[in-house]
């Protein structure tokens, strides 16, 4: 039996958009949370960021931030592959997903809480992609 639904020749380029895009969507909210936890342990030794060289020096050579930023940008070479395989207003709006994806590491890494605004939120965001993406996409 053909495995026509998963190979035929019209799906295999949104395939490879989606994963794409699922491999920029994990560097970037993994890179995020690198640099919110970065910045978190700069700020208990030097404070909130500033423009000041004691701050910056520390902000700049702190693991955690190198590491987020390199992952951020990693995301981004990603990204110019989903945006040079469809148009930016079907891809774009799928970046507005991360806001949701963000949900989960802030709550078990950051030990932020998400309240039921927040929830909501979250859920009109998916709303507005499937209604904002959906039949836009190019073949």
């Amino acid at each position: 039996m053909k495995l026509l639904s998963v190979y035929s020749p019209k799906l295999r380029p949104m395939l490879l958009v989606l994963s794409l895009l699922l491999t920029a969507s994990a560097l970037t909210v993994t890179g995020e949370v690198l640099l919110k936890i970065g910045i978190n342990h700069v700020t208990t030794h030097v404070g909130a960021f500033t423009l000041d060289p004691k701050v910056l020096w520390a902000t700049f050579t702190d693991w955690r931030v190198i590491l987020g930023f390199a992952l951020v940008f990693g995301g981004a070479i990603f990204w110019l592959g989903v945006i040079s395989r469809v148009d930016l207003s079907f891809a774009y709006p799928l970046l507005a997903l991360n806001y949701v994806i963000i949900l989960i590491p802030s709550r078990i890494l950051l030990n932020e809480s998400i309240s039921l605004m927040r929830l909501i939120g979250a859920l009109i965001i998916v709303i507005g992609v499937i209604v904002i993406t959906w039949g836009s996409g190019k073949s």
